[in-house]
């Protein structure tokens, strides 16, 4: 289908929703051609590449045959820059959720109901259509759990069915980290972050059945997850979009706690805008781990360093069809054989004494999480001391600065509190850290720790000025003095805004403060900086 007859073909239904889950549904019918319907919120605006995109995402691009239903997800860049958000409140959500749950600026995640059954009346022989939701949440769980409620209905009763649910959605309350949320629809309450009785209870909004995305790989674990960490180039092939994109939400999972700061593409078809930008070989591919399910991407992504092959893929000729991870010898940098062969063996063990599905996933769950902790807690050790002392902090001066990270000192720091004391694996954890000082994911660690540190000193220095004897200061000093001491005040107040870990009554005496200070000063300058 080509874009000029896909964007000839749009329309929009007109509903209003609140958008703080979602940024809106889509329904897409494919015949010889796509139709793409946004049915909310009205305003909900796309670009056509935007729009394109999502027609070609939303239908499966691999050469299966089968009929039914299928879900899968993928994450989409967001183009022609930014515009308004629909939903104000991003930044005090985005303030109190995990690092891994917040809502991304720059992308929309697609999660899609597929349908396709046998229907003499269709040109092309068969009933196609995709249900989608997009959202800018990370919450696969919730809306794939989501579509296996409304999709079914849908399809039998089209826009009426719809617009109810659009209208119960609107209802719903704004996501709350850390709380239980009671979220009706159709009829069923679905219930998530607690396990109270509830018609529909979902433990987690994002997490995926690990063990079951990890079982065909799971000799490669402790190498695919040093992958991931290091920020590599994966390409995973699958036979569907199903497998493929959760395979690739499973790997930037693999890290939790730490946030992975790379791309990723849980599914990505030949239509997609970046698809020059990741074939070409006249430049090494982006650090980014993509799902495709088109053989044709076989050859075409042949010189990525790192493929993964899941299931069996249907292509032509002699093509090679086991899964393989390429290249990984040369960055391999633990010794992976211990612990591979016991991973791999107490989970065989588990799947013969017939261990449940989510025992298996949160023991794994748990063998990556003490990984990553293991390797970053000396990073949080060391960063950690670069933090000055609070005796440091004083009233009348500015917070002194955070010290800078130096790679070589941190080394010097793992002979006597390195992973080895922590982890039972063997190996060259120096290299492994050197090559994660060059990846996205350190940069975005680290940044992430500066920022709260800077907001702590932030913090710390408006409970050193609130312990401060302000009248006894102001006795000698000069009305230009005191007048600056307003204003550095007043911008201390702006942490109001910036939710910096100060309690109310911190900032409360902060603004006494200021009155106390305004009142000293002659009545000409008292008007003016009232005014202000």
């Amino acid at each position: 289908t080509c874009t000029e007859e896909l964007a000839a073909r749009t329309s929009d239904l007109l509903y209003t929703i609140d958008v703080c889950w979602l940024g809106g549904a889509a329904c897409l019918t494919y015949c010889l051609s796509s139709l793409l319907q946004l049915v909310y919120p009205y305003d909900f605006r796309l670009t056509e590449k935007e729009k394109t995109s999502i027609c070609y995402l939303s239908f499966p691009d691999s050469y299966s045959g089968g009929l039914g239903d299928t879900q899968f997800s993928f994450r989409l860049r967001q183009s022609g820059g930014q515009r308004t958000a629909h939903y104000e409140d991003d930044g005090e959500y985005n303030r109190e959720a995990p690092l891994t749950l917040q809502r991304e600026s720059a992308h929309y995640f697609g999660y899609v109901y597929f349908r396709q059954v046998k229907d003499s009346s269709m040109k092309r022989g068969y009933f196609q259509k995709s249900l989608v939701l997009v959202s800018r949440l990370p919450y696969v769980n919730l809306f794939q759990s989501l579509l296996q409620l409304i999709a079914p209905e849908y399809f039998d009763k089209l826009e009426p069915c719809l617009e109810a649910v659009c209208n119960e959605i609107d209802q719903w309350p704004p996501p709350v980290p850390g709380q239980t949320l009671n979220l009706p629809v159709m009829g069923v309450v679905i219930q998530v972050c607690n396990l109270l009785p509830a018609p529909m209870v979902l433990p987690s909004i994002h997490e995926l059945d690990l063990f079951r995305c990890f079982q065909p790989v799971l000799i490669h674990i402790q190498m695919l997850w040093e992958l991931v960490l290091l920020g590599e180039p994966i390409v995973v092939m699958a036979p569907s979009p199903t497998v493929s994109s959760e395979m690739v939400m499973a790997l930037t999972s693999c890290l939790a706690p730490l946030r992975y700061c790379c791309d990723y593409r849980p599914y990505f078809t030949i239509h997609d805008s970046e698809f020059k930008e990741y074939t070409t070989r006249t430049q090494a591919p982006p650090n980014i781990v993509v799902g495709v399910t088109n053989p044709f991407f076989i050859k075409t992504l042949q010189h990525w360093p790192h493929i993964l092959r899941v299931g069996e893929l249907r292509m032509s000729g002699d093509l090679p069809k086991q899964v393989k991870v390429k290249k990984l010898t040369k960055l391999k940098t633990l010794d992976t054989k211990p612990g591979r062969s016991s991973c791999q063996a107490w989970f065989n063990s588990g799947i013969q004494r017939k261990r449940p599905s989510e025992v298996q996933s949160a023991l794994l769950r748990r063998h990556l999480l003490e990984l990553t902790q293991s390797f970053i807690i000396p990073l949080e050790h060391y960063i950690a001391s670069l933090m000055p002392l609070q005796r440091a902090i004083t009233p009348w001066k500015n917070p002194p600065q955070i010290r800078p990270f130096r790679q070589d000192d941190f080394m010097k720091t793992l002979e006597h509190a390195g992973p080895q004391l922590t982890c039972v694996l063997k190996g060259d954890w120096l290299g492994l850290y050197r090559r994660f000082f060059k990846s996205p994911n350190f940069d975005g660690w680290y940044r992430q720790r500066h920022k709260e540190m800077t907001q702590k000193l932030e913090a710390l220095h408006l409970e050193a000025i609130c312990e401060a004897n302000i009248v006894a200061w102001m006795k000698d000093k000069s009305e230009v003095e005191i007048v600056d001491l307003v204003l550095k005040l007043r911008e201390k107040l702006v942490a109001r805004c910036q939710h910096l870990p100060v309690k109310e009554e911190t900032l409360q005496r902060v603004g006494l403060y200021i009155d106390t200070v305004i009142d000293s000063l002659p009545e000409d300058l008292q008007a003016v900086l009232h005014h202000h």
